[in-house]
């Protein structure tokens, strides 16, 4: 058996985010090490609390959770989208309010320090939304930053329209000076995957509905949360975009690329975000060119396409195999 990879989470902790870390729970590949709660889909506070829901729920309560940032770089006030993922982040679910730790809420983000260092080498970060807490690791911390072993991101848009505006897609136009620190100060090339991918990763309302039926025979109370948050995400994919077959959920195909990367193609490409106001606000710009003349800006790896058939059945049979071994420990 091999070592599973270790994982640091820095998420918003909306629907699809959960998705990926339950992906990460069923997984015999991946090891969640730490979780970094930030603000974005919802408040920092509201996403720590999802977190000590899913600690409640799975069992596992040994994780560091850790602290993010409750603001963007830019001195805006956080926009919040309760019509895309609900609004406590779980959909139509409204977790009770736990009792957070007031270190947690305010200040013990330094924490990632040590994890690092008990990981180092093999440590893989895996942001999930707003950028903003992992460029203050590169600000405050570099030289700890080079200890980690591969950086994936989910954020950007480059040859598809944005989902915020039409040219800049959510994480990164929530804190663009944020995904600008990341580009410039990576102490390697990150691993970015854009919305020109993950609009793909449609999970169908029947696909949905067959893993519900599977967690309802098995008992599976963590799996049955599933449904009613994935359901309530595409009736919004729905209402925004008709002609849609299912949910993309983004920060799935990005922990399921993490699993392997080998499953997904990238092209090294020099890459910016634009962060003067106006219309390209938060856009991601890449030199696609042809040509040995390229822009003299940083070179990171974009994710460009992936094997769609693949990633139904690994991430289907990882959420039910999982599931299965999660009651036989339990059982034991």
């Amino acid at each position: 058996m091999y070592d599973k990879k270790k994982v640091l989470v820095i998420s918003d902790f909306g629907i699809d985010d959960i998705v990926a870390v339950l992906y990460a729970y069923y997984s015999d590949t991946i090891e969640i090490v730490g979780i970094v709660s930030d603000y974005g889909n919802v408040s920092k506070e509201s996403a720590l609390n999802n977190v000590k829901y899913l600690q409640g729920l799975t069992g596992i309560t040994d994780i560091p959770v850790i602290g993010g940032a409750v603001s963007a770089l830019t001195g805006a006030q956080p926009q919040f989208y309760p019509e895309v993922h609900g609004i406590s982040g779980l959909g139509p679910i409204i977790p009770e309010q736990i009792e957070l730790d007031s270190y947690e809420i305010s200040e013990n983000f330094y924490e990632i320090n040590a994890l690092i260092d008990k990981y180092a080498g093999e440590l893989f970060i895996f942001s999930a939304g707003r950028l903003t807490s992992l460029a203050t690791a590169f600000v405050l911390y570099p030289e700890t930053m080079k200890k980690v072993k591969e950086f994936y991101v989910m954020g950007g848009a480059f040859h598809v329209p944005g989902n915020v505006t039409p040219t800049a897609e959510a994480n990164f136009f929530g804190d663009p000076y944020a995904a600008n620190i990341l580009i410039q100060l990576a102490p390697k090339k990150i691993h970015l995957i854009p919305l020109d991918v993950t609009m793909y990763a449609l999970i169908t309302p029947s696909m949905i509905d067959s893993l519900h039926e599977y967690y309802l025979k098995s008992n599976d109370k963590v799996g049955q949360i599933i449904k009613p948050m994935v359901d309530y995400y595409y009736d919004f994919y729905k209402k925004t975009y008709p002609d849609i077959s299912g949910s993309p959920l983004h920060d799935l195909l990005v922990i399921w690329a993490l699993a392997d990367g080998e499953k997904m193609i990238f092209e090294e490409v020099p890459i910016r975000v634009a962060v003067n106001t106006g219309c390209t606000f938060g856009q991601s710009i890449g030199d696609f060119r042809q040509s040995k003349e390229k822009a003299p800006w940083r070179v990171h790896k974009i994710a460009k396409q992936f094997n769609y058939g693949q990633f139904i059945t690994e991430v289907f049979a990882t959420f039910k195999s999982g599931s299965s071994r999660q009651f036989i420990k339990e059982d034991k």
